[in-house]
């Protein structure tokens, strides 16, 4: 993973509010929302204590033999119960993707990637759909979640008090999970590509281009799992890609950008993994 502030936003003084999560079998990016820094909340506590939530969650309930009192009931009430055991004030974004090894279809089991959205965050699923020498296309690619489209108005977790919502309570946040979250679920295969962000990444970068940069950094023949090293550089490149649309290029113009030409001066901040083998420690 990686993530940094545009330049632009940390020289005003911008505190970076995004975080990120890598485990064995959860990934995820919340982009906490800057705005509730003028009410003199930290933006970045809540994004950062969910995550970590969710992580001690996941653990409990998706790996094998990890005294597993717990059971997995799906993406959904894993972020719920995950938001009700935080404390701390904010408002984001999210998107999570849960590996559920225990899946099945016809009775097989087959592992899928669960993945569940509320906002702006977006993923992407790459696959050598034509064989291991082929290169990498999407399979899926989640929508971005944007009241009447805009961008300024992401569908939104959050937790406040009086200084901005007198009659605020948990529920509120809790009814959005329930009702106005986004699954999909998808069938997961060895060498699968799973890529997120923030909507720095998005608002920056087409499909195609975020495709082109992971096909340059991980071309088709490669043997074994790809090294964490080389997704690490993957994931620098895709941000320094996202903050160069915000400068004119050789031609003197802005670079085109899905939210518009010169793109957005954001937080930005990317997770890339691979599918890879269970293996015990």
């Amino acid at each position: 993973s990686f993530q940094r502030t545009h330049p632009a936003k940390a020289a005003n003084g911008h505190k970076d509010a995004d975080a990120t999560l890598q485990g064995p079998l959860i990934l995820g990016v919340a982009d906490g929302v800057s705005q509730i820094e003028d009410f003199g909340m930290d933006a970045a506590l809540l994004p950062n204590e969910l995550l970590q939530v969710c992580e001690r969650l996941a653990m409990r309930q998706l790996i094998p033999d990890f005294n597993n009192q717990d059971t997995y009931d799906g993406p959904i009430p894993l972020l719920r119960r995950s938001f009700e055991a935080t404390q701390s004030l904010g408002s984001l974004t999210v998107v999570l993707a849960i590996m559920d090894n225990n899946s099945r279809i016809h009775g097989k089991r087959h592992p899928m990637v669960a993945i569940v959205t509320v906002g702006d965050c977006e993923l992407v699923i790459l696959r050598r759909v034509q064989g291991k020498m082929s290169p990498l296309q999407s399979i899926c690619h989640t929508e971005m979640q944007r009241i009447d489209g805009h961008a300024q108005t992401p569908l939104q977790l959050a937790r406040v008090d009086g200084r901005i919502d007198e009659n605020f309570h948990d529920g509120i946040t809790i009814d959005v999970i329930e009702r106005g979250s986004a699954v999909h679920c998808v069938s997961a295969y060895e060498g699968d590509i799973v890529l997120m962000g923030s909507d720095g990444v998005f608002d920056n970068l087409f499909l195609d281009e975020i495709t082109a940069l992971c096909n340059t950094m991980l071309p088709p023949g490669g043997q074994g799992p790809i090294s964490d090293a080389l997704l690490a550089r993957l994931a620098e490149d895709i941000i320094w890609a996202c903050h160069a649309k915000t400068k004119p290029g050789a031609n003197g113009l802005l670079p085109d950008a899905p939210i518009g030409r010169g793109g957005k001066k954001d937080d930005t901040s990317v997770v890339v993994a691979e599918v890879v083998q269970w293996t015990e420690a």
